[in-house]
């Protein structure tokens, strides 16, 4: 009976350190669930004021935002108005022209005018990337939008422009020096030297684009290409003046070749066959004829007589780095004497 009573009350004490262990135990884990619960409510607590803090401190830099950038629309709206000819539109060209034209001299004064006048122009693969040009040779031709790099005044154009003194009116080649103003002419000597042609597309090269019917001179930095468009571009009905109609007034009579030229331009090809945007001599040939067959002088030299001290003068045309040497008599007809290769490009850019 003894064991019986020390047994049980083992039991009652074992089931009493249990209970008190559990009990110690849930107020444990009561105590640290309520205390979990406190710091979340403080964390929600603390996020919702932050949170209300950044949508107040953003909804003020918004509104301090849209009172600046009216601010400054205000500013250069006045500026606009006071001091337009300081605001300035910076431009970088995307690509260069590598022409068969190596001077000014020479290049056709409109696009189209010569058929095999060809150019390559080369794009900034910085600036460019071969995808823009993807579908463009679905069109057979394209405006170029381009600089009259070659304009003696154009430094001081740009950095001094109070300085520079533009003609209001320039000298028309087809109306043998009559002056009309600048903008009724496409001269290159404008205020804003941005020059406008089109040209037939030949075919595409990666970031090379190949061109034919160009007025470009080589090394011509262009500023964009756009795809012509013949329902908008080509306007039916426009008017233009009488002296603009007249396709024949700076055409010559007749070109010929001396048998001189005939024996150098073999010698010659051979020193740019490998460069030429042309397949053979023969073709080269047929180029020098399209160019000479409108009159390329400058208008000073047309109006010179052709008898001056009895001495026979000759003229230069420069394609592709080679000299073509021609004389030309008072019924326009056009003797091309022989080709070299260029040895100053520059000593030819009035010739």
């Amino acid at each position: 009976m003894a064991i019986a009573g020390s047994s049980n009350g083992y039991t009652t004490a074992a089931l009493a350190l249990t209970l008190a262990v559990v009990s110690v135990s849930a107020a444990v884990s009561l105590y640290r669930w309520r205390r979990r619960e406190e710091d979340l409510e403080c964390r929600i607590n603390e996020l919702e004021k932050s949170l209300e803090s950044t949508t107040e401190k953003s909804a003020s830099e918004r509104k301090g935002r849209v009172k600046a950038q009216q601010a400054l629309r205000e500013a250069l709206a006045q500026t606009e108005s006071h001091d337009l000819h300081r605001k300035i539109y910076p431009m970088r060209p995307i690509g260069t022209i590598q022409s068969c034209f190596s001077t000014r001299n020479g290049t056709p004064r409109q696009p189209l005018l010569v058929s095999l006048a060809r150019a390559c122009l080369i794009f900034d693969p910085a600036l460019v990337p071969p995808a823009s040009l993807e579908g463009l040779e679905e069109y057979s031709h394209c405006w170029i939008l381009y600089v009259f790099h070659l304009n003696t005044d154009i430094e001081k154009l740009w950095r001094k422009p109070s300085q520079s003194k533009l003609k209001a009116k320039v000298r028309v080649p087809r109306l043998n020096g009559e002056r009309k103003g600048v903008f009724a002419t496409r001269s290159p000597h404008r205020p804003c030297p941005i020059g406008l042609t089109v040209a037939k597309v030949e075919e595409i090269q990666n970031d090379k684009v190949l061109l034919s019917g160009v007025d470009l001179v080589d090394g011509t930095p262009v500023l964009d290409i756009k795809p012509y468009l013949p329902y908008s571009d080509s306007i039916q009905g426009a008017s233009v003046p009488n002296w603009v109609k007249e396709d024949c007034l700076l055409a010559v009579a007749s070109v010929t070749f001396s048998e001189t030229f005939s024996s150098s331009i073999t010698s010659c090809w051979k020193l740019i066959e490998k460069k030429s945007l042309y397949s053979s001599a023969d073709e080269f040939r047929s180029l020098i004829t399209q160019v000479l067959s409108w009159d390329i002088r400058s208008m000073s030299q047309r109006n010179k007589p052709q008898n001056t001290l009895d001495v026979e003068i000759v003229y230069h045309l420069v394609l592709e780095g080679l000299d073509v040497s021609y004389m030309i008599d008072n019924e326009s007809n056009i003797l091309v004497q022989d080709v070299s290769l260029a040895k100053n490009l520059q000593d030819f850019s009035g010739s």
